[in-house]
C-alpha cells in the first residue's frame, strides 16, 4: 500500500474551508520556507539565472477603458464570421437569382405631357428600334464601343466588384450616380432591368451579370449591347442609331462615324451636336477620347487617327405629332428633367411617364399669336432674302413661383429644329448692363473718384471714351458714334450709353459683376464670359431662359425662385420626387427695386418705349448683338416677365447671319419688332388681371439732382466734347466689332429734332408747336388728368387708361412737354430733349 501522505510543504486543505487561494508568506514560499508548487517549474530557471518572470508575479488584468476593446482573438472571429456570411450572401445570391425576361424599354412607351390644366400637350413619339447580327456591325464600329464603354471587355470577368462597390457607395450617400459598369453589366441593366439608382437593382445586376458571363459568350452579350442601348433621337440600337444620324445602315459606317455614336451612349441626349449645339465643344472632345482608346489598344494607327474628322450628323427629322410649339416645348422639359437629375435620359426614353407641366394653354397660345402677328406675318423670303434667316425666341415666367408660363421656340419643330429659347449661341448685348448696375448698387461701389454710384451719378458719355482704371485698353464706341458729355446713369440706360457702363463695369470690379449675374440666375457655365470691361456690353452667350430667370429675380425684388417646366411626374401611380427650388435672397431688395426703377424709365422715354403698348407698368431693356445678328427684349410687369428675341441664322448652313435688311428695315433692334412682339403678348396673357404698380424700395440718394440738358454730339477730335451741328438721321454706318448696336425706332415720332427750334414732333393728334404745352396738354395729344412724369405725359397714358392722343398713325409718341414740376435731368421739352440721338442710333 503506498504512501498517501502529502509532499513536503504542502498545507493540506480543509475540504469544509471554501477554496480560495492560501496566502503566501514573503518570498513566495510555503510554510517552512519550501516554494510553492505553482512555481516549482519556474525556481531552477531562476536559480539558473533566467530573465523570465520572477516567481509569484501575477499575470495582468485589463482594466478601465482597455476592457471594451475586443481581443485580437475577438477580431479574427469577426473577421472569419463577416467572410463566411458573405460567401453564403454569394452564394445564395446566385443560386436564388435568375435571369429574367427582357424589361420594359425593350417595347419602350411614349410619354405624355400635359399643359397646366391637364389638358393634353404632346407624346413624345414612336420607339425606333432594329436588332441586328453582330457580324453586320463594322468591326472598327464595334471597336469604338469598346474604346469608349469598356477596352477590356474580351479578356475581363463578367463584373468589376471595385466598379459596383464605389456606384454601390455613391448611391447611399447621395453623391449621384457613378457607372464603372462592365458591358455585361450595362446590358444587363438595359434589357433585363432597368435604369434606375438603387441598391437591389445593383444587387440584381451584379449576379445576373455573372450568371450570364458564364451561360454566353463576349459575343452575344456585345451584340445584346449594341441592339439594346439607347443613342437619343428615339432609337434604340446601333442599327436605328446609324439611320437617325446618318441615314445610312450600319453596315456602311465609317469608323469616325462609329465613334461619335460610340460617344452618344455617355450622354444620349446632350452629345447631339445638333440638337444641343452648345454642347458641341464636349461631344467632340467625348469623341477625341474614344479615338485616342482605339489608338492605345492598336485598333487604329496614328496615322489613321490623324486623317479622322469629325463627322457632321444629319439634321433631326422630328416625331410629325411634335409639330409646332409642342416638339421645343417637350425638348425643354426633358432636358430640364435629364440636366437636374430627376430622371436619366435612357429612363426616360423607357417610357410611361405622365409629365404635368407648367405651361399655361392661354398664354402658350397668346405668345404663339404675338409672334405671328408682330414678326411671321411680315416675312416675305421670296421677295426679300434676308427674310429667310430670321428667327425668334422667347420665355416668360411668373416672378412669384417661377414656372415657365410659356415659351416660343421657333417656327415649327419639323421645320427649326433648334430651340431659340434654349440655345447658347447668341450675345444677350445691352440686356447684360442691368446686372452691371445692380452689381454697384450690391456692393456700394464707387467711381473712379470716390463717389457713390446711384441712378443720377454723372458719367461721361462720349464715344470712344477710354476706360481708366484697367491696365487694359479699352475705348468703345456709343451707337451712331455720338457723345452725350456728361450724362447720369438713368440717361446712360435710357440711351444704352456704351462708354458709360464699359466704365462702370471697371468701377465695380467685373468679378463681382460676374457673381452679381450668377446670383441673379445666369448659369457660371454660359459660354463667352468676357473678365475685362466688355463684359458690360453683353458678350455672354446666355439663352432667353437664362435671361428670363435673372429678370425675374429683379422682379421679384431680387429673390431668385429657380425656374421649373414642371408640376409633377407619374408613372404607375408612383410619383417622382422633383427638386426643391426654395426661394433665395439673390441680391438685395433695395439693388433690386433701385435697377428696376431705372428699367421702368427705358420704358417711358428710353429705348423701350414700343412697350407702353401692353398698357401696363412696365420695366425692361433693349439690345442689339454684335453685327446686329440678335435683337433682345427683357422686360416685366410687376407680375409677369418675359424676354424675346430675333436672331439670324442661315436655315441651310446653320451659320449666325446679321439681320441688316430683314423685314424691309436697315437695322433690326431690340426696341422695334421683339419689344412689340412683347407688347402684343403681355397685353393678351394679364387681360384677365387689374394692373399692378410697381412696389419699390430705392437706394438711398436716388433722387436725380438737376442736371441741365446736353446735346448729344459728334467729337470735334480725340477727347474733345465739344457739341457739333445735329447729326441729321440718315441710315448709320454699319456697328464695327464689339459696340453694342442699335436699333431703328420703328413708325415712333421722336418728338425732337435734335435740339432744334423749329416745330417738334408734330403728329396726328401729336404736340403742338414746339412741343411745349401748359400741363403737358397739347391739341388732340395728352389729355386733362393724363398722368405726367414731371411734366411729360408718357405716351398719352393717363391714370384711367390710354387716352387718344398718346399714339400717333405711325406708333407712339415718345411723350409730350409740359410745365411745372420736372425732376432733375429734365428739360424744357422732356427729359431727352436735346439727348436723344436719331432713331437709327437707337438700340
Amino acid at each position: 500500500m503506498s504512501d498517501q501522505s502529502p509532499p513536503p510543504g504542502w498545507t493540506p486543505r480543509d475540504p469544509d474551508s471554501p477554496d480560495e487561494p492560501q496566502p503566501t508568506p514573503p518570498g513566495g514560499h510555503g510554510p517552512g520556507g519550501t516554494p510553492r508548487a505553482e512555481d516549482g517549474a519556474r525556481t531552477a530557471g531562476n536559480t539558473a539565472g533566467s530573465t523570465g518572470p520572477k516567481p509569484g508575479k501575477a499575470r495582468r488584468r485589463r482594466t478601465g477603458w482597455r476592457r471594451a476593446l475586443p481581443t485580437w482573438r475577438m477580431l479574427l472571429g469577426g473577421v472569419l464570421l463577416i467572410a463566411l456570411l458573405i460567401g453564403g450572401a454569394l452564394v445564395a445570391g446566385y443560386l436564388l437569382v435568375r435571369i429574367p425576361p427582357a424589361n420594359a424599354a425593350a417595347t419602350a412607351q411614349s410619354n405624355v405631357y400635359l399643359y397646366a390644366d391637364g389638358s393634353p400637350l404632346a407624346r413624345d413619339g414612336e420607339v425606333d428600334r432594329v436588332n441586328v447580327a453582330l457580324s453586320q456591325v463594322p468591326l472598327t464600329v464595334q471597336e469604338a464601343v469598346l474604346a469608349a464603354e469598356d477596352r477590356d471587355f474580351h479578356s475581363e470577368r463578367a463584373v468589376d466588384p471595385k466598379a459596383m462597390l464605389r456606384a454601390a457607395w455613391n448611391t447611399l450617400t447621395g453623391k449621384g450616380k457613378q457607372s464603372g459598369s462592365t458591358i455585361t453589366q450595362q446590358y444587363v441593366k438595359n434589357y433585363y432591368l432597368g435604369q434606375e439608382q438603387t441598391v437591389k437593382r445593383k444587387a440584381k445586376e451584379f449576379f445576373i451579370a455573372i450568371k450570364l458571363g458564364r451561360e454566353k459568350s463576349k459575343d452575344y452579350i456585345l451584340e445584346g449591347y449594341l441592339n439594346s442601348s439607347y443613342f437619343g433621337r428615339n432609337a434604340y440600337g446601333i442599327q436605328a442609331a446609324a439611320q437617325a444620324y446618318y441615314g445610312k445602315d450600319v453596315g456602311t459606317l465609317g469608323t469616325a462615324e462609329g465613334a461619335y455614336l460610340a460617344t452618344l451612349l455617355n450622354s444620349p441626349s446632350a452629345f447631339d451636336v445638333v440638337a444641343h449645339p452648345q454642347s458641341r465643344g464636349r461631344a467632340v472632345a467625348r469623341w477625341n477620347y474614344v479615338l485616342d482608346g482605339m489608338v492605345k489598344k492598336g485598333w487604329m494607327t496614328p496615322a489613321e487617327r490623324a486623317a479622322a474628322r469629325f463627322p457632321e450628323p444629319g439634321k433631326l427629322r422630328p416625331v410629325a405629332g411634335l409639330s409646332g410649339q409642342r416638339g421645343y416645348l417637350v425638348e425643354a422639359v426633358k432636358d430640364y428633367i435629364v440636366d437636374r437629375g430627376i430622371l436619366d435620359d435612357k429612363t426616360l426614353a423607357e417610357g410611361g411617364y405622365r409629365i404635368a407641366t407648367t405651361i399655361d394653354k392661354r398664354r402658350q397660345n397668346a405668345f404663339v399669336a404675338a409672334v405671328d402677328t408682330e414678326m411671321v406675318a411680315k416675312l416675305d423670303p421670296k421677295t426679300r432674302k434676308a427674310d429667310r434667316v430670321v428667327r425668334a425666341g422667347g420665355v416668360s415666367i411668373d416672378p412669384a413661383t417661377g414656372k415657365v408660363v410659356a415659351m416660343y421656340g421657333g417656327i415649327d419643330y419639323t421645320r427649326q429644329y433648334v430651340n431659340n429659347a434654349t440655345r447658347h449661341d447668341y450675345q444677350v448685348a445691352s440686356t447684360f448692363k442691368p446686372f452691371v448696375f445692380a452689381a454697384a448698387v450690391e456692393n456700394d461701389s464707387r467711381t473712379q473718384d470716390g463717389r457713390l454710384i446711384t441712378p443720377n451719378t454723372l458719367y461721361n458719355g462720349d464715344n470712344k471714351r477710354r476706360v481708366v482704371g484697367t491696365r487694359l485698353v479699352y475705348a468703345p464706341e456709343n451707337e451712331g458714334q455720338l457723345s452725350y458729355g456728361d450724362i447720369t446713369v438713368n440717361t446712360a440706360t435710357d440711351l444704352s450709353v456704351n462708354t458709360v457702363f464699359a466704365q462702370m463695369v471697371v468701377d465695380v470690379g467685373t468679378a463681382k459683376v460676374k457673381e452679381t449675374a450668377v446670383a441673379l440666375g445666369i448659369p457660371a457655365n454660359t459660354p463667352n464670359w468676357d473678365p475685362g470691361p466688355a463684359m458690360a456690353l453683353g458678350t455672354i452667350q446666355a439663352s432667353v431662359l437664362d435671361m428670363t430667370q435673372a429678370y425675374a429675380t429683379l422682379a421679384d425684388h431680387g429673390r431668385r425662385t429657380p425656374y421649373t417646366f414642371l408640376e409633377k411626374i407619374s408613372k404607375g401611380g408612383d410619383t417622382v420626387r422633383l427638386p426643391d427650388r426654395a426661394p433665395q435672397q439673390a441680391v438685395s431688395r433695395e439693388s433690386a427695386d433701385t435697377t428696376t426703377s431705372m428699367l421702368v424709365s427705358v420704358v417711358d422715354n428710353g429705348t423701350g418705349t414700343a412697350a407702353l403698348a401692353a398698357g401696363r407698368p412696365a420695366a425692361g431693356k433693349t439690345g442689339t448683338a454684335e453685327l446686329d445678328r440678335a435683337a433682345w427684349f427683357a422686360a416685366y410687369t410687376p407680375d409677369l416677365v418675359t424676354v424675346v428675341s430675333m436672331m439670324g441664322q442661315d436655315p441651310d448652313t446653320g451659320r449666325l447671319e446679321s439681320l441688316y435688311g430683314a423685314l424691309g428695315e436697315n437695322r433690326i433692334g431690340g426696341g422695334g419688332y421683339p419689344a412689340r412682339i412683347w407688347a402684343a403678348y403681355t397685353k393678351t396673357a394679364l387681360e384677365a388681371t387689374d394692373p399692378v404698380d410697381f412696389d419699390l424700395e430705392l437706394q438711398e440718394g436716388a433722387a436725380p439732382p438737376p442736371v441741365p440738358p446736353v446735346e448729344p454730339s459728334r467729337p470735334q477730335g480725340p477727347g474733345s466734347r465739344t457739341p457739333a451741328a445735329p447729326v441729321s438721321p440718315s441710315r448709320p454706318a454699319r456697328p464695327s466689332d464689339g459696340g453694342d448696336q442699335g436699333v431703328r425706332d420703328q413708325g415712333r415720332t421722336q418728338g425732337q429734332n435734335e435740339g432744334q427750334g423749329r416745330d417738334q414732333g408734330q403728329t396726328d393728334g401729336g404736340r403742338n408747336t414746339g412741343g411745349d404745352t401748359t400741363g403737358g396738354q397739347g391739341t388732340g395729344g395728352d389729355t386733362q388728368g393724363g398722368q405726367t412724369n414731371g411734366g411729360q405725359d408718357t405716351a398719352g397714358r393717363t391714370t384711367g387708361g390710354d387716352t387718344g392722343g398718346g399714339q400717333t398713325p405711325g406708333g407712339q409718341s415718345a411723350g409730350g412737354d409740359g410745365q411745372g414740376d420736372r425732376p432733375p435731368d429734365q428739360g424744357p421739352g422732356g427729359p431727352l430733349r436735346g439727348r436723344r440721338p436719331p432713331a437709327d442710333y437707337l438700340e
